[in-house]
């Protein structure tokens, strides 16, 4: 087994699960190579203590399982077929005995499957959250994964490169954003990290707005926020450009922001707890009066999902370690005034941190 499945496998001797039934795309690609969105079909990866693992996928996903790298014994179900009784007969013959504890994604499968697991393993004394292991797993970066990173970061780079390119008067934020996705599509990219937002005006102010025919005009501040998809791997950047001459009051706003996110990033080291690093930045922002226009969290992890463990937030202990890889992202929003995030992708290291994203940060006017 490869050494991901390994750690699994260890981890079920010391919690004495007899079997991990991992559903979620993102974990299933995670321990064997192979990703799909089985949409309404069900995908799964048991895995156990001693005895070799096998995946369950839609049979006409089997070719693709393998040409992935999976090894193991695959159990490809027609849509005529009944998966679960599929399972049933593989797990027998991996278990001599009835299967007592059992390791699952409480989080993210649905009661239906969860009944099906219990009419299989009717005899389970309880089912084992398997979250909290999948997270630590994936928490530390490897080479290949760092790889990966860093290439959909360039790749996020050269996006807002593009869309700084576009602002123009009368230009709506649709335009702009299909224009960063086309030069994309033309650079190989098959896939953003979640829906592309281009923000202008008072639109910007809304942390989690929704492009539409809003038209670029003279003063307005323009908020990117996108990522790129390599290799299974996110990116995630925010950027805010102003378009024209800015009011006092903007240019106040947006140095607050960077001077807040250029304070977190010097807070990042390994060992400093992720309740430090966000209260880095957040305290910028309340000495300068703007607290309250600081809704969200400092930041999140990034990998195979665009938001995964951990939350850079002030009520986390964690503390960070080499290899984590997360964003760094203070915003303002004042509704009717301006709306200002800057945000990076950053690697720990053993010294401090690297800041994956390079797109500059500096308040840049488009005339």
């Amino acid at each position: 087994m490869n050494e991901r499945l390994q750690k699994l496998s260890a981890w079920m001797k010391d919690q004495d699960a007899d079997v991990s039934f991992i559903s979620s795309p993102d974990n299933v690609f995670y321990l064997s190579g192979f990703y799909t969105d089985p949409h309404e079909r069900l995908l799964g990866l048991a895995v156990f203590q001693d005895e070799e693992p096998f995946l369950v996928c839609p049979a006409m996903e089997r070719n693709d399982a393998q040409n992935a790298g999976w090894e193991y014994e695959i159990i490809g179900f027609k849509d005529t077929d009944n998966p679960w009784e599929m399972i049933q007969t593989s797990i027998a013959k991996r278990l001599p005995k009835t299967a007592q504890n059992i390791a699952i994604e409480k989080e993210h499968l649905n009661v239906e499957r969860y009944e099906e697991l219990k009419r299989i393993f009717p005899d389970a004394v309880q089912f084992i959250s398997a979250e909290e292991k999948m997270r630590a797993l994936r928490l530390i970066k490897d080479e290949s994964e760092l790889k990966a990173l860093r290439e959909a970061a360039a790749l996020a780079d050269y996006a807002i490169e593009v869309g700084a390119s576009e602002i123009q008067e009368g230009k709506t934020e649709l335009e702009v954003l299909a224009a960063i996705e086309f030069e994309l599509k033309k650079k190989g990219v098959k896939q953003m990290s979640f829906s592309t937002m281009v923000l202008t005006g008072e639109n910007a102010a809304s942390p989690h707005g929704n492009p539409g025919q809003t038209k670029i005009k003279k003063g307005d501040f323009v908020l990117f926020d996108l990522g790129v998809v390599v290799d299974r791997y996110c990116s995630d950047i925010t950027r805010t450009l102003a378009y024209g001459e800015v009011t006092e009051k903007q240019k106040e706003i947006y140095d607050t922001v960077l001077k807040a996110q250029l304070a977190a990033i010097e807070a990042s080291k390994p060992g400093t707890a992720c309740s430090t690093v966000d209260l880095a930045a957040r305290d910028v922002i309340t000495a300068a009066g703007y607290g309250e226009h600081f809704p969200h969290r400092l930041g999140h992890g990034l990998g195979i999902n665009v938001h995964e463990y951990p939350s850079i937030m002030e009520t986390s202990p964690l503390r960070l370690e080499e290899g984590m890889v997360f964003t760094i992202e203070p915003g303002i929003y004042v509704p009717g005034l301006a709306g200002v995030r800057i945000e990076d992708d950053v690697h720990v290291t053993a010294s401090g941190l690297e800041v994956l994203t390079k797109y500059p940060k500096e308040l840049q006017i488009i005339r």
